[in-house]
């Protein structure tokens, strides 16, 4: 009986270790230059496949509130990954346009940004390693 109660706690000792390993990195983005409390700010984090394609590999949503706000992508895996910010102003949960094509509301991505044009995966990427990523994105 001491023997099947040892091999019990061990295996229980194994799951809790096991289950609180942090698998992958965090990736902290600060948005700066948010232009009102309306609405969400609607965070993705894309691979190649998923760029300007639909919803991220991982996606995260706060309530917008001007000046700065900050979110969190967690156990992000190595690999090559962009970032797209949208101050979704009306929570219809998509970008809006106007009649002539332009964006009616804030987005940004991370890398540098072009003035013109949509944004594209290579001049937004960056890699993911073994450390934890912060970038500040600006609308």
């Amino acid at each position: 009986m001491k023997t099947a109660g040892l091999i019990l706690a061990l295996v229980l000792t194994n799951l809790v270790a096991t289950a609180q390993e942090i698998k992958g990195v965090n990736i902290s983005v600060t948005i700066e230059n948010v232009l009102s409390d309306d609405g969400k700010i609607i965070g993705a984090l894309h691979s190649t496949e998923t760029f300007l394609k639909g919803p991220g590999i991982m996606n995260e949503v706060i309530n917008a509130t001007k000046g700065e706000v900050v979110l969190t992508f967690s156990g992000v895996a190595p690999g090559t990954y962009a970032i797209m910010i949208l101050h979704d102003g009306n929570n219809n949960n998509r970008m809006d346009y106007e009649t002539n094509g332009m964006p009616k509301e804030s987005y940004a991505t991370s890398g540098s940004n072009e003035p013109y044009g949509p944004p594209n995966f290579d001049m937004a990427k960056f890699e993911v390693a073994d450390e934890d990523l912060e970038f500040k994105i600006r609308f």
